[in-house]
């Protein structure tokens, strides 16, 4: 059940006190409690001072194992700082600056009072490393994505311009832990000669031409509006509809820290999901005005499609349209260019993959897996169900290898206007060829014993022949397209299938499902499912 409040204004009681929150950036965190130690999840380090595990000597540790890591890589070339809105990305940003300057390292940054995409951060990675076998550049963005106001992030992004695998990840986490309570050195970004301001809009801006077709969308004229929910995007929609020509109004430009503007969330908090129909109310309610109209996440990996006949897209249908899109479109792609989404993405894009002939790859959570095909041509797109996807320059080469929000809202406003129909339209039309996904995820508790269980689960564990009624044809615990291990579990069936996975900051597990026969059908795959996974656990050894 959605909060009372979901989809409303939020009460001025709920808006995080900036003073504290900064305040709190200082104090020093208890490396005894392992909820105040550096931890790296899918996307990085991510916490709040106020609960002690986002502050000054977290991103100092950080900072530090980031410098000593692409040292010991060979890693030579100039490090891209982005960072977005949040109330602790500036103080956070600050410190990193700081300590990359005594570690002299080449820092390229934007100007005060500028914010820089996580996409942007890969495109410049990819840039300037294009033709290069030396002086390669990497970099790090400060931002907790869709968090709350009162949270905090940092990544690393290597000079692959993606998330950083878990190799460097662990390395990264181990050292910073190690140096939680050293006494890193760091001197005043002011003195140093190594740290650089940087425009990063133009470049991306003037790219754009290469990977979206925007001479299609300025001859057609449709009416397109875009949302950045305060996040770092804000200042790049202007020079694009510019840029480009596009008939594009920017419906709130308005940067505040506490994210005031924000209708609250599900749960009755404020969190800047663009997937989320109640966090995207405002959006969805000028729907009738627009053609078509966007919104991202605070540092734009994301994106939410709006369109008057059905307001916010399922992200699961745009992404199975934009496939289903592309592939027939981009010439300059490879006749091998794959497939590319995360084993709890839904079956809709198998579906269109096999329609297209397209060679389907299946990979775990994390965008980090999707890196190395679109870095050389053999993925044409990767796309994840959490709304964030990324695709090929027109000519088949790489365009950015993180998820880049702004890129898929562009290509909905081509995409409508070379066909004359907005995604959502296209993907009622392939759901009526290849049938209705009925898709949801639930939360069940979990010990810290079955949570650890079930992400060491094998096959065998699962002794059920039947899934709400259909033989099972597949128990993987290793993903299809690339043999590595989902950490968890996913059966497969004809028309529906689940997936179970240990949540990382929770005593939950996550449970994905999808029914391609209706709501009934899927209820019961969902309550097989947890019976399943009862059983796997009870049955498993350890």
């Amino acid at each position: 059940m959605a909060h009372p409040l979901a989809g409303k204004p939020a009460p001025r009681e709920l808006l995080v006190d900036l003073e504290l929150l900064r305040r709190r950036y200082f104090d020093k965190p208890d490396p005894a409690d392992p909820q105040q130690r550096v931890s790296f999840g899918t996307s990085g380090h991510r916490g709040s001072s106020l609960r002690g595990s986002f502050n000054e000597a977290h991103i100092l540790a950080v900072t530090q194992a980031v410098c000593e890591y692409r040292k010991a890589q060979g890693t030579t070339g100039p490090l891209f700082l982005g960072a977005d809105t949040h109330a602790l990305s500036e103080p956070a940003q600050r410190t990193a600056l700081e300590v990359l300057a005594a570690n002299e390292v080449e820092v390229l940054h934007a100007p005060p009072g500028q914010w820089t995409p996580t996409p942007v951060v890969s495109h410049a990675i990819l840039v300037h490393n294009r033709g290069r076998t030396a002086g390669l550049a990497d970099g790090i963005v400060i931002t907790p994505s869709h968090n709350p106001p009162e949270d905090g992030g940092i990544k690393y992004n290597p000079p692959s311009g993606g998330p950083a695998d878990t190799s460097a990840t662990g390395w990264i986490e181990r050292r910073a832990n190690e140096l939680l309570t050293a006494q890193v050195r760091r001197i005043e970004a002011s003195r140093s000669g190594t740290l650089h301001q940087h425009d990063f809009v133009a470049p991306y801006v003037n790219d754009l031409r290469n990977v979206v077709d925007l001479e299609a969308v300025r001859a057609a004229r449709p009416r397109l509006a875009a949302d950045p929910l305060g996040g770092s995007n804000v200042a790049y929609w202007r020079p694009i509809a510019e840029e480009y020509g596009l008939d594009l109004t920017v419906v709130n430009d308005r940067v505040d820290p506490t994210f005031s503007f924000m209708p609250l969330d599900h749960d009755g908090k404020i969190r800047m999901d663009c997937s989320s129909p109640y966090a995207m109310a405002n959006l969805v309610a000028l729907k009738d005005r627009y053609d078509l109209a966007f919104g991202n996440d605070t540092d734009s990996d994301r994106h939410g499609i709006v369109t008057p006949g059905q307001g916010l897209l399922n992200p699961n249908h745009y992404l199975a349209a934009a496939v289903g899109y592309l592939f027939r479109s981009r010439p300059g792609w490879s006749a091998r260019a794959a497939v590319g989404k995360t084993l709890v993405s839904s079956s809709l894009i198998d579906r269109v993959a096999r329609e297209l002939g397209r060679e389907l790859r299946e990979v775990p959570v994390g965008f980090k897996w999707f890196v190395d095909g679109l870095l050389d041509g053999s993925l044409g797109f990767g796309g994840e169900e959490s709304a964030g996807a990324s695709f090929l320059r027109r000519d088949g080469t790489v365009w950015t290898t993180d998820k880049d929000g702004i890129l898929l809202d562009l290509l909905a406003a081509e995409m409508l206007a070379r066909t004359g129909k907005d995604p959502g339209q296209q993907a009622r039309e392939i759901m009526q060829r290849l049938g209705t996904p009925y898709y949801t995820r639930i939360d069940a508790p979990a010990t810290p014993e079955q949570k650890s269980i079930l992400k060491k689960l094998s096959p065998e564990a699962v002794r059920a022949k039947t899934l709400a009624g259909q033989p099972i044809r597949a128990k993987l615990t290793r993903a299809p397209g690339n043999g590595a291990e989902i950490g968890g579990l996913k059966v497969v069936a004809d028309d529906g299938w689940f997936a179970a996975r240990p949540s990382g900051t929770e005593d939950v597990f996550k449970i994905y499902a999808e029914s391609f026969r209706g709501e009934d059908h899927l209820d019961a795959i969902v309550s097989e499912a947890r019976q399943i996974v009862a059983d796997a656990l009870r049955s498993a050894p350890g």
